[in-house]
């Protein structure tokens, strides 16, 4: 399937009200619940080797049964393969609200499957991938977004050489029959809208529109790609966040659900060189705090593999450290519910695994299209 083309340029950015800076800076920590909640780890490693985990993301409530997925349910991607090499992982595994693992998807060889993960609650998986040939940057080829049914299945496969340049993390505003996708493309530095039709059988691109760029993104030896990462959809502000792993910084683009135009880098709403070493995975916590994953490939030093939690605002409120190992252990994280409970989890490269931890009850009040 390709995707037409609109490209178009700068709208005006407005601030966000500071009434809802301030009460989003009085919520209590999400962060600083974790070392006494009740956590569940779990190996993302598949039969066939592959290691890496990248993206999280839940299954929603109102996925239709019949297939391989069931609400709740947690889906993990691989980015490497079983011999470690960097954009050569092809599988997704699937875990359950009481832990159990297991394969969802198995791709070609060499995909590469990124943070661009996402579930639409009418039956329908989306990922990214960002293949190599021999998991250097010397090979990164541009990728594409992969649509899967319930079942695991291929359906679509969506390419664009501008538009989707490296799908390297997404956002979801799902409604139902319609949503909108955000995705940040690693290879160019900006992020694209879809404007998705959703059928019971299909998914088809109604539009897709340029509406960030601008952020800093070249390849890089260690990490492979350094560019826009991490994308969280605000639904009551109609605001998209951005971590912009080169510019170590978070910026917020306005009107994102329905802009015409490329807005630029969008405006910066949290730069932290003492918290931050390139943010990578961001979510949009339930007590509308934003949290993102430091990827420890930009501004190095301090205390490694960090999750770090913020008001909208700039203002930092904690952090936790997912692993106590070598640096780039965080990278993919997700809000959701499991089992009927808050949940959140966040993967650890170094281990190969998923964290998952019950939240407690003051933090109920989740909205899932925010995430």
């Amino acid at each position: 399937m390709k995707l037409a083309i609109r490209l178009v340029t700068v709208p005006v950015f407005c601030l966000l009200l500071l009434a809802d800076q301030g009460e989003s800076e009085k919520s209590p920590p999400i962060l600083s619940q974790l070392s006494t909640s009740t956590q569940r780890i779990v190996s993302t490693v598949p039969p066939n080797g592959d290691v890496n985990p990248y993206g999280v993301a839940f299954v929603p409530n109102g996925f239709p049964t019949g297939g391989s997925l069931q609400t709740g349910d947690i889906l993990v991607s691989n980015f490497n393969n079983n011999a470690n090499l960097q954009g050569t992982g092809t599988t997704i595994v699937s875990v359950t609200p009481t832990g159990g693992v297991s394969p969802f998807f198995q791709g070609k060889a060499g995909l590469g499957l990124t943070t661009a993960l996402g579930v639409l609650k009418r039956g329908f998986v989306l990922v990214g991938n960002l293949p190599t040939t021999d998991g250097t940057s010397n090979t990164v080829q541009q990728g594409s977004l992969l649509i899967l049914n319930r079942s695991g299945t291929i359906v679509a496969n969506l390419s664009d050489s501008v538009l989707l340049d490296g799908p390297w993390d997404l956002a979801v505003h799902d409604e139902g029959s319609r949503s909108q996708v955000f995705v940040s493309n690693v290879l160019n530095g900006t992020v694209t809208r879809l404007d998705l039709s959703i059928s019971d059988t299909a998914v088809t691109v109604s539009s897709s529109t340029r509406i960030a760029s601008g952020y800093t993104h070249r390849f890089d030896a260690a990490a492979l790609v350094i560019g826009p990462t991490g994308l969280a959809y605000d639904t009551d502000r109609d605001l998209l966040y951005v971590a912009s792993t080169g510019d170590n910084k978070i910026f917020a683009i306005e009107h994102a659900r329905a802009a015409t135009k490329d807005g630029g880098m969008g405006r910066a709403i949290y730069t932290d060189d003492t918290h931050l070493h390139g943010p990578l995975g961001l979510a949009l916590a339930p007590n509308g705090h934003l949290i993102t994953a430091n990827g420890d490939a930009v501004n190095p030093g301090g205390e490694q593999n960090d999750l770090v939690e913020f008001t909208i605002g700039g203002q930092f409120v904690a952090q936790f450290q997912v692993d106590s190992g070598a640096g780039g252990g965080a990278f993919g994280l997700a809000f959701g519910r499991s089992g009927g409970e808050p949940r959140f989890a966040a993967v650890d490269d170094v281990q190969n695994t998923l964290r998952i931890w019950t939240l407690r009850g003051d933090n109920e009040n989740e909205n899932e299209d925010r995430n």
